[in-house]
C-alpha cells in the first residue's frame, strides 16, 4: 500500500516514518517540534505530517516500548485513532508518567504507527445470546496463573 502524504515545509528535512525492521509491524514516528515533556504533563506533539488514508483503513498511534520502559513516556488514548477522512496534522499525544523531565527533539522517534484494515458493522438486536464456557466473566474471573 502506498499512502500519500503531505509535509509542513519546516521538517522536510525529518524523515518520513519507516520500518526499523523488516518484519515490524509500527512505523517509527518523528517529533516535528522541540519540547520538555514535564512528569505528569500530557501534550499534543506534532509530527509535520498529513496523510490520505485510504477508505475502510485507520492509522494506530501506539507507544514505543522502550520509551515507555526507560522513561515512562507514553500514549494515553492508547491506540489512538486517525480516521480515513482526517486530514490534519498528525498530532501523538503524549505522557510523561516518570519522574524526570523528559526533552524531545524534532527527528526524535516518539511514538508508532500501525496501518490497519477496519470493519465496520451493523447491529442486530437479539433478547439471547449464544452460550460460552466463559459466559459473563471477566475482569480477572480466569486467574492469573
Amino acid at each position: 500500500m502506498t499512502l500519500i502524504v503531505k509535509i509542513r515545509r519546516e521538517n522536510e528535512n525529518i524523515p518520513l516514518p519507516e520500518y526499523a525492521t523488516a518484519q515490524a509491524a509500527g512505523m517509527d514516528l518523528r517529533a516535528g517540534e522541540d519540547l520538555v515533556l514535564e512528569p505528569g504533563q500530557i501534550a499534543g506533539v506534532g509530527t509535520g505530517l498529513y496523510i490520505e488514508l485510504p477508505e475502510g483503513y485507520e492509522a494506530q498511534i501506539r507507544p514505543r516500548s522502550g520509551l515507555a520502559l526507560k522513561h515512562g513516556i507514553s500514549v494515553p488514548n492508547a491506540p489512538g485513532t486517525i480516521d480515513a477522512d482526517y486530514r490534519g496534522e498528525i498530532r501523538v499525544i503524549l505522557v510523561n508518567l516518570g519522574r524526570e523531565p523528559f526533552p524531545i527533539h524534532a527527528g526524535d522517534r516518539i511514538a508508532q504507527m500501525v496501518v490497519a484494515p477496519v470493519t465496520r458493522v451493523s447491529w442486530q438486536p437479539s433478547e439471547t445470546l449464544n452460550e460460552t464456557g466463559r459466559q459473563s466473566g471477566g475482569f480477572g474471573s480466569t486467574g492469573t496463573r
